[in-house]
This record gives structure tokens, sequence and C-alpha cells, in this order.
């Protein structure tokens, strides 16, 4: 008896919840306990003598049976259902993923692209370095053997004068001492 009466409260606190909530139209599962309802009313309600006990038992593991099938045909339908959901979330994330492989692709190229420009352009500047640099080395080179010479030169010149004043000093001599000779002679 006190299985029966927890069995009518929550139905009234199921009622007055589905009560509060906005009209619709009945889903299914819905449909399916309201018939189950009646179909116990009537049961309780025209108990026929010659029915038993264990008949109302049959026909209560009946009523189960019934509903258990029809809830294992729901949830077959719910699983269908969220298993085309499934696939089609597969698909689109399988699609997604290439695209996103794709794009993934298109980057490393770019990025291997864009470091073998670097690489070069790195392999030019330290060539244009290193070509400055020994152009450097070779103009420092060719600077101090200039300006050796010119040292060298500017020594030959002061040698080259000294002789020149020397050799304009022994012809002055020379010339005197032929005019001494010859004044000698006479």
């Amino acid at each position: 008896m006190s299985s029966l009466y927890t069995r009518s409260k929550e139905y009234t606190r199921s009622r007055k919840a589905q009560s509060d909530s906005p009209p619709s139209s009945p889903s299914p599962i819905a449909k399916t306990l309201k018939h189950e309802r009646l179909s116990r009313l009537e049961v309780a309600t025209n108990p026929t003598s010659s029915e038993s006990y264990s008949d109302r038992a049959s026909s209560r593991s009946s009523a189960y049976s019934r509903r258990e099938n029809r809830l294992a045909a729901l949830s077959s339908r719910a699983e269908e259902e969220s298993n085309r959901d499934y696939k089609r979330l597969y698909e689109s994330a399988l699609s997604e993923n290439q695209k996103l492989k794709s794009k993934l692709q298109e980057a490393q190229l770019e990025l291997a692209d864009i470091k073998s420009k670097l690489e070069k352009a790195t392999q030019q500047k330290q060539e244009k370095t290193s070509d400055r640099s020994s152009m450097l080395e070779m103009e420092k080179r060719e600077k101090r053997a200039l300006e050796r010479k010119l040292s060298e030169m500017e020594e030959e010149m002061k040698i080259l004068t000294e002789l020149k004043s020397d050799n304009q000093r022994l012809k002055d001599e020379n010339g005197a001492l032929i005019r001494v000779i010859s004044k000698l002679s006479k």
C-alpha cells in the first residue's frame, strides 16, 4: 500500500511540474505513459470476479515488458540518431582536419621557402662582408706598399738632390781646376 502511495505522490509531483511548463505537443514517451496509466485505471476500476490475483500480476508483468520494449525501441532510435549525428560530426571533423592539414603544409612550405631565402641573403651578406673585408685588407696592403714606395722615393729624391748638388759642386771645382791648369800651362 505504501508503494502505491509513493507512486501517486510522485505522479502528482510530475503532473504539477508538467502543468508548470508551457503547453506543447506531447512527446512519444508522454503518449505511451498516458496510455499505460489509462490501461491500469481500466483494470483497477473494472475488476471482474473471474480475474484472479495472478492474472493481474501477469497483466502487470506484460505491461512492464511492453513498456521495456517501447523504451528499448526509443533508446535504439535515439542511439541511431546519435550515431548519425556522430557520423556527421566525425565527417565534419575529418574534413576540417584535412583543411587544417593542408593549411599546415602550405605554412610549412612557406616557412621553408622563407628560411631558404633568409639563408641565401645571409650568405650573400657574409660573402659581401668577406669580399669587403678582403678588399679592405688588399686596399690596406696596397696603401702600405704605396706609402713605403713614397717614403723610398722621398729618400731617393733627397739623395738625388744631394747628388745633384755634389755633382754641381764637382763641376764647379772641375771648371776652376781647368782654369788653374790652363793659366799654369800658359
